[in-house]
């Protein structure tokens, strides 16, 4: 791997000015892919670094590079002090000291790598698309998911992609959930779609299965904070600002039927916090099917949450013109209706 490869793609992952306005494979190269050639570097601890950790020494003579970055080299065994392998990013040099740095291509710096995938593709213009996502498409790398995204998706698609940030995604849905996103094609575009969902411009409606039956009012406005969960930082729940850190978040959710074994809501999007209506629901009582993060569990055969977006409209940002677009239900969300003795026709069921 070149130098210059390494820092542009070390770079890409930790400056994303789009980081706030969004909400992952093997990491191993499939067979018949290029393996990228690793770097020697040199270095000797020089007077400045007399008794400094290990890791911050090597961020001084490697600047190009991140200290996590070098940090997992060193646990990975590919930094040598003296001819032998340095393993503990606390260790204290001497000076004078010599070693080296194999500076490894990590699953981080090739995510951003075109992989060519079928994508359902329900619009597309010279400066967006929309597109509809399956379940088990993670939209962007992270941690155990370095590939196989549907960012990887976009940048095989269209060359342009490569130019953008996050290959142009302003929005996310998570693995599991199914239905449609915009996606934008050039950074005047990017710009302006985040400006609308900063905006609230952008309307986003989503069908959920939930437990339990409903009970109270048909429609309802839910008005509750989201941070990290204090007891699993995995999580997100509904929070109190005064105390712990969070955003507002706000969804609109409307009964459409009820159940014996639980409720079918429709949902709009007033913000747009992570897992913003599946915390939501479970906060009402009403975990989604399939949620098991939230409280839910498997039922109606349906193994993954019961989130499906589709619905999506906004003012097209170069155009001016009007878009909706609606998209049917998955198969799997279909079939637990029909298993709960529901039908659906277009927003509500029949």
């Amino acid at each position: 791997m070149t130098q210059a490869f390494l820092k542009k793609r070390s770079t890409i992952i930790s400056a994303d000015p789009y980081a706030a306005a969004l909400e992952a494979p093997s990491d191993e190269a499939s067979e018949g892919e290029a393996q990228v050639a690793s770097e020697l570097r040199p270095f000797v601890v020089d007077a400045s670094g007399h008794g400094e950790r290990l890791d911050r020494v090597l961020a001084q003579q490697v600047p190009e590079f991140s200290r996590s970055y070098l940090q997992q080299l060193i646990a990975d065994g590919a930094v040598q002090l003296e001819g032998r392998p340095a393993t503990r990013s606390a260790h204290r040099v001497r000076v004078g000291q010599r070693g080296e740095v194999e500076l490894r291509p990590t699953p981080q710096s090739q995510a951003f790598l075109p992989e060519p995938m079928a994508l359902d593709v329900v619009h597309e213009d010279a400066h967006l698309l929309v597109i509809n996502k399956p379940a088990g498409l993670v939209v962007h790398p992270a941690p155990g998911h370095w590939r196989g995204t549907l960012l990887n998706g976009l940048l095989a698609r269209d060359p342009r992609a490569a130019t953008l940030p996050r290959a142009g995604i302003v929005h996310r849905l998570d693995k599991d959930t199914t239905g449609l996103m915009v996606v934008a094609r050039d950074r005047p575009t990017m710009d302006a779609l985040v400006r609308l969902i900063a905006a609230r411009e952008i309307s986003r409606q989503y069908l959920a299965l939930a437990h339990r039956t409903w009970q109270g009012p048909a429609r309802r406005e839910v008005e509750a904070p989201i941070g990290r969960d204090s007891g699993n930082r995995l999580r997100m729940a509904v929070v109190d600002l005064a105390r712990e850190g969070g955003k507002p978040a706000a969804t609109g959710l409307e009964l459409l039927a009820n159940t014996d074994q639980g409720c079918w809501v429709r949902a709009s999007l007033r913000t747009g916090r992570t897992h913003q209506i599946r915390v939501h629901m479970a906060h009402l009582g009403h975990p989604l099917v399939g949620d098991a993060v939230y409280g839910g569990a498997p039922a109606a055969g349906l193994e993954r949450q019961a989130l499906h977006a589709y619905r999506l409209a906004f003012t097209h940002p170069v155009t001016g013109q009007p878009l909706a677009f609606e998209i049917p239900l998955p198969e799997d969300l279909a079939a637990a209706l029909s298993a709960w003795g529901l039908s659906y026709n277009g927003g509500s069921p029949a």
